[in-house]
C-alpha cells in the first residue's frame, strides 16, 4: 500500500493547516467551517512535534493580521508585532502539543479537552480562531443543540471515520450556504459605522461630538429608538461629556449606546454606556480587553497602576430599552466564552462595538464581524454592530 514518508507527510499536514487557517479565517463567514478540518490534521500527525507544528501553522495563519496591527497600534516596527504574534500562539500550540497522543483510542477526548481549554480563561484569553465558532454557519438557528452537534463533529474529525464526518459537515455547510441570511438588527435599533481612525474619542473634541450627535438625530428622525455607536466614541467618560450628550438628546425619544473609558485610581475600564434625555449610565465593563495593549495585569503585580480592567465573567447580559442584550466590545468578539456565557441568560439581541482603526488593512475587523455573525445566526438573534475604522 502506498504511503507518504514521515517528513513529507508532516510538511503536507503543516501546509494544509496553514491553508485551513488562512481561508477559514479570511473574514468571510461562510468560509469559517473550513476550520473544522483542523482537528483531523492535528490528530493525523505522527509525532508530537508535528502536532505542534500543525497547531502553529493553523493559528499563525488565522491570526496573520496581528503583526501589522500591533505595529500600527504601538507605532513600532513590524518586528515587534511579529514577536507578539508568535508569543500569542504559545498557549494554543502548547495545549494541542501536550494533549496529542499516538494512541487513537483517547484522541477524541483529548481534543475535546483542548477545545474546552481554549474556550475559557486562562488559555481562552488568546483563544482566537476557535473552530467551534463555525457552529453558527453549519447549524444556524439550532442554538445549544447546534453547538453540541459542532462539538460532536469536531470529535469525529479526530477519529478514523473523519472522511464520513467531513462529508456530513460538508452537506450541512452546503445546505446552510444555500439558504444563508445575515443577522439583521432588531426593529428600531440601528448601528452606525464610522471612519474616524485614531481620532475617535481622542481629546473629547467638541466638533466630533456634534457631528456624531447629528448622525444619531438623523437615525432618530428615521424612526430609530436605539442607536449604537462604536467603541471609544465618548472618549473619557466625564460629567461634562455625559452632560453634553444628555442635553443634545433632550426631548428626544432615543437611547444611544456607545463606547467610552471610565477612569479610576487603578487604571480604567473599557465600557459600554447608555445615554438618553434622562442621563447617562454605564451598562457594561469589558470582560476581556485586548491583552498587552489594554489589559496589563503585570502592572498590579509590580505595584503599579494603569491598564484596562478585566471583569472576565461579570455582566453577561445588560438591559437596554426593555431588551436583554449581549454586550461584546472589540476583542471579546474573537473569543468563545463571553458570548456563550451571555447565551446562558437567554438574551434578546447582540450588540457588538469595536474601534479597529489600528487593524485597518488587515483581516482582523472582517474576522470580528464574521465571528459575531456566526454566533448570532447560531442562536437566531438580531445583531447590531458599530465599528470605527
Amino acid at each position: 500500500m502506498f504511503s507518504i514518508p514521515d517528513r513529507p507527510f508532516a510538511l503536507l499536514l503543516v501546509v494544509a493547516a496553514v491553508v485551513v487557517g488562512w481561508i477559514g479565517w479570511s473574514g468571510h463567514v461562510l468560509a469559517m467551517p473550513l476550520a473544522m478540518l483542523f482537528p483531523a490534521l492535528w490528530a493525523g500527525s505522527k509525532s508530537r512535534i508535528t502536532a505542534a507544528a500543525v497547531a502553529a501553522g493553523y493559528f499563525l495563519a488565522a491570526s496573520r493580521g496581528l503583526p501589522q496591527s500591533v505595529a500600527t497600534f504601538f507605532g513600532t516596527t513590524v518586528w515587534a508585532g511579529i514577536l507578539l504574534w508568535f508569543a500569542a500562539s504559545i498557549s494554543f500550540v502548547a495545549v494541542h502539543a501536550a494533549l496529542w497522543s499516538r494512541r487513537r483510542r483517547w484522541i477524541a477526548i483529548r481534543y475535546l479537552i483542548a477545545v474546552a481549554l481554549m474556550a475559557i480563561p486562562p488559555f481562552g484569553i488568546v483563544g482566537w480562531a476557535h473552530p467551534i465558532t463555525a457552529a453558527g454557519v453549519l447549524f444556524p438557528g439550532w442554538g445549544w443543540w447546534g453547538l453540541g452537534a459542532a462539538v460532536v463533529g469536531l470529535a469525529a474529525m479526530t477519529m478514523r471515520l473523519w472522511p464520513v464526518a467531513t462529508f456530513v459537515l460538508a452537506c450541512a455547510w452546503l445546505w446552510s450556504a444555500m439558504s444563508w441570511t445575515f443577522p439583521s438588527p432588531t426593529d428600531q435599533w440601528q448601528g452606525i459605522d464610522t471612519s474616524l481612525s485614531a481620532s475617535l474619542g481622542q481629546g473629547n473634541a467638541l466638533d466630533q461630538h456634534h457631528a456624531l450627535v447629528e448622525l444619531v438625530l438623523e437615525r432618530e428622525r428615521a424612526g430609530a429608538k436605539v442607536v449604537v455607536l462604536p467603541e471609544s466614541t465618548l472618549g473619557l467618560l466625564t460629567p461634562t461629556v455625559a452632560r453634553f450628550w444628555t442635553d443634545a438628546l433632550a426631548g428626544r425619544d432615543v437611547t444611544v449606546v456607545a463606547g467610552g473609558a471610565d477612569i479610576d485610581p487603578a487604571g480604567y475600564d473599557n465600557v459600554m454606556v447608555a445615554v438618553g434625555a434622562r442621563g447617562a449610565a454605564i451598562l457594561y465593563r469589558s470582560r476581556m480587553p485586548v491583552p498587552v495593549s489594554m489589559w496589563q495585569p503585570w502592572r498590579a503585580w509590580l505595584g503599579e497602576n494603569g491598564g484596562a480592567g478585566a471583569t472576565f465573567f461579570a455582566d453577561p447580559v445588560v438591559e437596554v430599552a426593555g431588551r436583554r442584550v449581549v454586550p461584546l466590545i472589540c476583542y471579546e468578539q474573537l473569543l468563545v466564552w463571553p458570548v456563550l456565557q451571555s447565551m446562558l441568560h437567554r438574551p434578546d439581541t447582540i450588540v457588538a462595538i469595536a474601534n479597529g482603526w489600528w487593524a485597518a488593512g488587515t483581516s482582523v475587523p472582517a474576522i470580528q464581524r464574521a465571528a459575531t455573525e456566526a454566533w448570532a445566526r447560531l442562536f437566531d438573534l438580531p445583531l447590531v454592530t458599530a465599528f470605527n475604522r
